[in-house]
């Protein structure tokens, strides 16, 4: 298998690669400090790319490496009267960093064991090693080579050391974007070597575009749903979208509006439908949804405002189960429910009886007072 029929682990799904993206939405902020910093003549050697999951990090580092590419120069960019980073989706440069083929590109990410059969749990030293041969090459070559990380929090501590030496020596043309979600998990010293450029959640009407760019069936008010779902995240809208997530929300929503009393028959729908053989993105999206619902619960019991209903009803419901326990029950049962997700992940415990058990806690925790006044 060559390399490009390799799967990527920085890939959504069936989703365009970052890399594909013509067109950034809702960080028009962030891309001009990275043009301006071009255009100044002082572009930082190493950007730390910062913020939520799916809010176009990879996206922008893509579209500034075929800038810096295609101009080279502030000089070049200026007579070609650039005021972004944009640039023509047919020119040769463009084509090639798309079609992720440009010689001057190095994507590091969790390499393919294709033993296992599925991608390594991080990124290892031995991908960053190959920034050794790459930059190396740039010996009297007047051209920029880029390195784009992602995710960097993916590394190890044998690779982030191994980052590190080239990081402290950046050799000359040399450009480095760190894709970090999580930039609190890196060694001090490699942030400490790095512009940092915090970018912020999308708004929704910006991350119903991306679905509607990427072709994302559905009406608009579907869309702006899924959007509000995401909070700001498009990488994790196009996950929702593809996992049929805005109709298992409403069937999780129902559930949940019900309690304390639970519906068993449709307990075991849900969980037929999501637990299934093959069913991996549809059970990976019903259970973020669902402890993403109960955060939220756990929001509106600490005196946090409602967010707008998505399901009729639902905002009532939220409320009045924040007040049949007390909050540190509710927050237990949300933590206990994403250990025993990730336990049963880590186990290959078998995914129904992970729904069902879910379900019978979150009905234990909602009855706590209507058993206290039973008692009483």
């Amino acid at each position: 298998m060559s390399d490009s029929d390799l799967p990527e682990s920085d890939r959504l799904g069936e989703f365009p690669h970052p890399r594909e993206a013509t067109d950034l939405f809702g960080q028009s902020e962030a891309e001009q400090t990275l043009f301006d910093a071009f255009m100044s003549g002082r572009m930082h050697h190493a950007w730390l790319l910062t913020g939520p999951k799916g809010i176009g990090k990879a996206t922008l580092a893509y579209r500034a490496a075929r800038f810096v590419l295609q101009h080279g120069v502030p000089e070049i960019a200026s007579a070609a009267r650039a005021t972004d980073l944009s640039t023509p989706a047919d020119q040769p440069v463009a084509r090639q960093v798309i079609a992720g083929s440009h010689p001057n590109v190095l994507t590091l990410r969790r390499p393919w064991d294709d033993k296992a059969k599925r991608f390594k749990t991080v990124l290892t030293v031995d991908e960053v090693r190959r920034t050794a041969g790459f930059f190396g090459l740039t010996a009297g070559v007047k051209s920029w080579r880029i390195a784009i990380i992602d995710a960097a929090d993916d590394m190890n501590v044998n690779a982030e050391n191994a980052l590190l030496k080239i990081l402290e020596e950046p050799p000359p043309q040399s450009l480095f974007f760190l894709v970090a979600h999580q930039p609190g998990r890196l060694l001090p010293t490699i942030r400490s070597r790095c512009r940092t450029l915090r970018l912020t959640p999308m708004a929704s009407q910006d991350v119903a575009s991306v679905m509607a760019a990427n072709n994302v069936k559905g009406s608009e008010t579907d869309r702006l749903a899924i959007a509000r779902l995401a909070e700001g995240s498009a990488g994790r809208a196009l996950a929702i979208a593809d996992g049929g997530g805005l109709d298992l929300y409403g069937e999780i929503v129902a559930l949940l509006m019900e309690l304390p009393r639970m519906n068993v028959k449709a307990v075991h729908k849900l969980a037929d439908k999501i637990a299934r053989r093959g069913a991996d993105d549809a059970w990976a999206t019903g259970i973020d949804l669902l402890s993403d619902w109960l955060q939220r619960l756990v929001r509106v019991g600490a005196g946090a405002s409602l967010q707008p209903d998505i399901i009729d009803g639902e905002g009532v419901a939220m409320t009045r189960l924040a007040q049949s326990a007390s909050l540190d029950h509710w927050v237990e049962v949300w933590e206990k429910i994403n250990e025993t997700v990730a336990r049963a992940e880590a186990l290959n415990t078998d995914r129904k009886l992970v729904v069902l058990n879910i379900f019978s806690m979150l009905e234990n925790v909602a009855g706590i007072r209507a058993g206290e006044h039973q008692s009483a």
